[in-house]
């Protein structure tokens, strides 16, 4: 064990992981020239084509330092906020991180946020200054950022390039000196964190763990602890760029074992693994269950393909443990799924991960939060879509999620982004100068208020300078009211949306006019109408297409053509009342826009 190092590699979003593991893996001979390519690790086409890290990814790797073999065992994880469930996981699994800073870019909000994380398990923290190769570094600088932030010695820190090469050796020497080998007993009951599983449609379900205590054999009968189930380890192994099975996997190593499980709801991550003949006495401690923040329906694009998409969300579910996903139902919709996400970019790679993966076209409605509403009789209630909000007759208030947002910038931003946070609904706590031109601002705010297109704002008005973090605080009061979309009269439940009474009018009114562009014209008028209650605030009408009826008639009496006109009336009317107005796709695609 004591030749084994367990580390991951935590950094705000484009801070070079991936390049750096790239490096890491061509220096330790893991992988061979012919395999190599940039981002080896990141193996979804999505990841490549967008250049961030959506999943953590585990891989082994031998490195001969002083002419002993060390066993390193390296977790890269995202950087981006809706992930830092991944990195959490991570962590979870390590003694160890290495800890990115851009040289450029110098430290932001995911890299502290990050770093508070592994402090709090107790990890050894080995900072490294990438990037060196830029003429835009700035070492001397961001050296001193790293040392007010870590209070670490200048020499501790390493200058190192992803690019290059420059400093890789020096890191993997660090890991090894500094980062202390797993502790375990290999001999006393077995004890396995599951941090990670993946579906293969040959092999079914393959859990990821990390053993803390015991060893674990192939052909060993296990059970997984939180839901009692029993397995036989068919094939257990270590995980390189592909599984290399072996016949034992001990205490402070990480591995995978296939036990030909089918039901995706069989494996958790965060689960324990232990013999059954030999039990632990208790699970490990790992990760409390993630709570989603974002909520929006997914609706097949076709109804009857209903059960392949529930199928397709189990499946993704494995990989993804952050989604969350319950079935229902809506008028305008048919049957479909109301889905939790951790953020606005969790639920569009959710749903590119479903047309991609598993060919499954689906209608999103609009995203909203999770509010608790108090009737009058002091009854409390979850609302999760605007159909659930309770009648305004019985309803006493609404309570809403408010987040502590923290952003990193230079100085020349600070007024544009304080604006930007007020009219969020912000409320600013704190400013503080980390250096001379790294400013900290601290904003208490509403989560629903950053679900749209608050990070895609702060990105343009700062030029990318800006860096954004949140967690959720409480629950606080708000003046929230129920917006309907009313066709003709008639509600259509996935357009409605629950928003602020200060916005409630500019919202709906743009509603209507965005629904009018977007509405076929029918042989009838159709009435676009915005309401709070029974309360209309804004109105569109789409005018109905008019055939001409008198063409035939060359001259003749007036009362002729009046007869036509007359007729013609009579028949709108009656096709206006047994008419019904379809919404196309683009419309529910459009509003999610409506923003920007």
């Amino acid at each position: 064990m004591k030749h084994i190092r367990n580390f991951c590699i935590i950094a705000h979003i484009d801070h070079g992981k991936s390049t750096l593991a790239d490096r890491l893996l061509q220096v330790t001979k893991t992988v061979s020239e012919r395999e190599m390519q940039d981002q080896v690790l990141d193996d979804m086409e999505l990841e490549r084509e967008r250049g961030i890290t959506i999943k953590s990814k585990a891989v082994q790797m031998e490195y001969t330092y002083r002419g002993e073999k060390y066993v390193l065992n390296l977790i890269d994880t995202p950087g981006h906020v809706d992930f830092s469930y991944e990195v959490s996981r991570s962590i979870a699994a390590c003694e160890g991180a290495l800890l990115l800073v851009d040289a450029s870019q110098g430290i932001q909000a995911q890299t502290i946020s990050n770093l508070y994380l592994a402090l709090e398990h107790n990890l050894e923290i080995v900072p490294v200054l990438n990037k060196m190769d830029l003429p835009s570094a700035m070492p001397e600088e961001v050296k001193d950022q790293i040392v007010d932030l870590l209070g670490c010695r200048r020499e501790d820190i390493i200058p190192a390039s992803g690019k290059t090469g420059q400093g890789v050796e020096e890191i993997l020497a660090a890991i090894i000196e500094r980062i202390p080998p797993p502790k375990g007993d290999p001999d006393a009951p077995l004890q396995a964190l599951i941090f990670d599983s993946v579906y293969n449609s040959f092999r079914g379900i393959i859990a990821y763990f990390r053993v803390f205590n015991g060893r674990i054999r192939r052909g060993d009968k296990v059970v997984f602890m939180s839901t009692g189930r029993e397995y036989v380890a068919d094939e257990v192994g270590t995980l390189k760029l592909t599984f290399q099975p072996k016949d034992e996997i001990a205490a402070g190593d990480v591995g995978y074992i296939v036990s030909g499980i089918k039901n995706a709801r069989e494996v958790r991550v965060g689960d324990t693994i232990t013999h059954v003949d030999r039990p632990c006495a208790e699970p490990i401690k790992g990760f409390e269950n993630v709570k989603p923040m974002v909520f929006a329906g997914m609706y097949p694009v076709d109804s009857e393909d209903f059960e392949e998409l529930r199928g397709a969300l189990e499946k993704l579910q494995l990989n993804d443990a952050a989604l969350s996903f319950e079935p229902e139902t809506s008028a305008a919709l048919g049957f479909g799924f109301r889905c939790g996400f951790l953020g606005m970019l969790h639920m569009e790679i959710v749903q590119e991960r479903l047309e991609r993966e598993f060919n499954m076209n689906v209608i999103t409605t609009v995203p909203n939060v999770s509010y608790i509403a108090y009737t009058k009789k002091g009854e409390q209630k979850v609302v999760n879509t605007p159909s659930d909000m309770p009648d305004p007759v019985h309803l006493d208030h609404v309570e809403e999620p408010f987040i502590k947002a923290q952003i990193i910038t230079k100085p020349e931003y600070i007024g544009p982004i304080i604006n930007l946070c007020i009219e969020k609904r912000g409320i600013i706590k704190n400013q503080s100068y980390l250096t001379t031109d790294r400013v900290e601002l601290i904003f208490e705010m509403p989560l629903a208020e950053i679900v749209f297109d608050f990070y895609d704002r702060l990105k343009s008005i700062s030029r990318g300078y800006a860096s954004f973090d949140y967690h959720i605080i409480d629950y606080r009061e708000s003046d929230l009211v129920k917006l309907d979309i009313l066709l003709n009269g008639d509600q259509v439940d996935a357009l409605s949306a629950l928003i602020h009474r200060s916005k409630a009018y500019h919202f709906g009114r743009r509603m209507c006019e965005k629904l009018k562009e977007l509405l076929p014209r029918q042989q009838f008028q159709i009435a676009i109408q915005a309401a709070i209650g029974s309360k209309v605030i804004a109105r569109e009408t789409i005018s109905a297409l008019r055939k001409d009826v008198t063409a035939k008639c060359y001259g003749g009496d007036i009362t002729r053509k009046r007869k036509l006109l007359e007729r013609q009336k009579e028949g709108k009317k009656r096709m206006r009342q047994i008419g019904t107005v379809e919404v196309p796709q683009q419309a529910f695609l459009a509003v999610l826009k409506l923003n920007q």
